[in-house]
This record gives C-alpha cells, sequence and structure tokens, in this order.
C-alpha cells in the first residue's frame, strides 16, 4: 500500500510535540510493516527511513492542491494530521484528530480520534491509540530519588496539584516543561527537554505525575513513562483510565487521593509498565491499527471502530 501522510508542522521536534512525534514514529512504523510512505511536510522535515517531500502546508491544505503535483506514483490513500478542509478529489483520505474540539463539534467521516473516551466525546467509534518508539527510550529498574512531572506547564495539565502532592508527601518532585513558576526547595525545575536528558529523567523517576484536569485525548509521555519502566500517578480523566492499569500507576481525584496513591509506589513493577508499552503502546501497534483504519476505508468507505487495547 503507498500511504502519503500530511503534517502541517516541521517534523521531527526537539523537545515537546506529541503530535510530530506520533508523526515520525507512525510513518516508521508502516515501513518497517513494508508499505510505501510519503511523508508530505514543510521545509527542514527529515525522517529516518521514510521518504519525506517539502511542501507548504499553505499550498496542501488549499481547494487548488494537486496531490500528483508532488507524488508521482500511485496513491493508496492520504492520511492528514490536521483537519481536511479540502480532501484531494481523486484519492480516499482520512485524518486524525490529535486535540479536542469544543462547541459541540462532532466527527466527520474521515475523522480518526487518538482514544476511546475521545472518540466518544466527539461522536464516532473511530479512534487508535498512539504508540511510541521504545528503542528511543531507556528502560530501568532501579530509580532514583525524585518523582517526574513532564508536560505543559498549562493549568489543565495539573501541575500546580503535582506539586501540592509532592510537598504533602514531603518528596522531590522534578519539574521539565515550558514558563517557570516559583517553587519551593522540594520542586526541582529543568525546563524543556529533549533527547538524552528526557530519556534519563523518564528513566531514572520514581513514578510520573499526570493529575490532568482536563480531558487528556491520549497523552505521549505517559507511553514515554511505561516505555522507562516508570509508573504513573494521574487522574480519572479523558484517556488516562483507558492507559493506566492498576499494576502500572493509579488514578485519584483528590489531592488526598493522589498523596494515598505516592504510597503504593512499591506495588507498581517497572517490569509491569514496559510490558504493557510493549503489549499496547508500540509505534508498531499504533501502525498496525491505522493499516486497519486505511483497509477499511478502502474496501468499503467506513472507519471501523477502534479496539480495547491488546
Amino acid at each position: 500500500m503507498h500511504i502519503v501522510q500530511f503534517n502541517h508542522v516541521r517534523v521531527p521536534v526537539s523537545k515537546y510535540g506529541g503530535a510530530e512525534r506520533i508523526v515520525v514514529w507512525l510513518s516508521q512504523g508502516l515501513v518497517e510493516l513494508g508499505h510505501e510512505v510519503t511523508l508530505l511536510a514543510p521545509k527542514g522535515s527529515r525522517v529516518a527511513g521514510v521518504r519525506v517531500v517539502e511542501v507548504s502546508p499553505e499550498e496542501v491544505l488549499s481547494s487548488g492542491f494537486d496531490l500528483h503535483r508532488h507524488v508521482s506514483e500511485p496513491v493508496d490513500i492520504m492520511h492528514y494530521h490536521c483537519e481536511i478542509r479540502y480532501p484531494p478529489p481523486s484519492v480516499p483520505c482520512v485524518w486524525t484528530l490529535h486535540g479536542n474540539m469544543g462547541g459541540g463539534w462532532r466527527a466527520d467521516s474521515r475523522t480518526i480520534c487518538v482514544s476511546r473516551d475521545h472518540a466518544g466525546r466527539h461522536g464516532t467509534h473511530a479512534f487508535v491509540r498512539n504508540g511510541v518508539r521504545l528503542d528511543e527510550y531507556e528502560f530501568r529498574t532501579a530509580k532514583a530519588d525524585y518523582d517526574l512531572f513532564l508536560a505543559r506547564l498549562h493549568s489543565v495539565k495539573g501541575w500546580q496539584v503535582a506539586i501540592a502532592a509532592a510537598k504533602r508527601c514531603r518528596v522531590r518532585l522534578t519539574l521539565a516543561g515550558g514558563w517557570r513558576p516559583s517553587f519551593s526547595r522540594y520542586i526541582k525545575f529543568v525546563g524543556q527537554v529533549g533527547g538524552a536528558r528526557k530519556r534519563e529523567l523518564l528513566a531514572g523517576a520514581r513514578c510520573l505525575w499526570m493529575p490532568v484536569r482536563w480531558e487528556d485525548p491520549c497523552p505521549v509521555n505517559i507511553l514515554e513513562a511505561l516505555a522507562s519502566g516508570t509508573p504513573i500517578i494521574g487522574s480519572p480523566r479523558g484517556s488516562l483510565p483507558e492507559l493506566i492499569s492498576p499494576d502500572t500507576g493509579g488514578l485519584g481525584t483528590t489531592l488526598e487521593e493522589l498523596v494515598a496513591l505516592r504510597g503504593r509506589l512499591a506495588d507498581w513493577d517497572p517490569r509491569a509498565c514496559r510490558a504493557r508499552a510493549e503489549r499496547s503502546f508500540s509505534h508498531l501497534v499504533m501502525a498496525e491499527e491505522y493499516v486497519r483504519m486505511y483497509r477499511s476505508v478502502l474496501e468499503t468507505g467506513t472507519l471501523p471502530p477502534g479496539r480495547s487495547t491488546p
């Protein structure tokens, strides 16, 4: 199958950018499964093992876009990673909704969401959960003397709750993300991280805090933590109940519940976290599910429902 992917932001990203990482890993996973992949992306994009064609996002998203001007070979399906405004008339297409849409917006027949909860909130049953390249993360059973928060420092991500819980537990918390607030002596701020530093933080952390205060579609940092053998303490919002199993972390709604969960850290084995990532959240599992979506569109004209985690 020849699959054309389109991303409107340059890839790869060096630090923050969950959706951009998914585009890279999905493209590579499809190639590893034996498919031909062409990635249309802005100037400067490079993805190892994938043919990249530099394009202007404005051109691709315009009503006059001619796909065959950039891709001469026959194309089976085109996959956008942003909303399709003007679908190419001669090629079947789908698009992945990576974020949340407000205002009662409902998915159209081409929309693929990234978790069951995400799909249900947007009026569809079609979803493929995100997956990560496991070989990009260091699995470690021996942890260092810190907990970790790794996400945007936005109120919906719950960083203030993580800090409050860390203070209550009297444990050291490393905060990695954009923007620097004022902290107590228990909090170490390291800013935005990527590459080796990010791998080190994820592998060494005793746990990852994700007490989100919004309906998070399918946060990549949780999958990265599982790949690193790091359990998660979060809130039961959005896709988190689908991602975090009882043997890989816990979910709490109040500060008191989160603090109590921190006391159960010894119950969660790093090996169980890694095994869950290998079984359900690798880039190849994700790619296989997208191939199932593509084939259904080509054979029946419709997207199939998403499936439960293996």
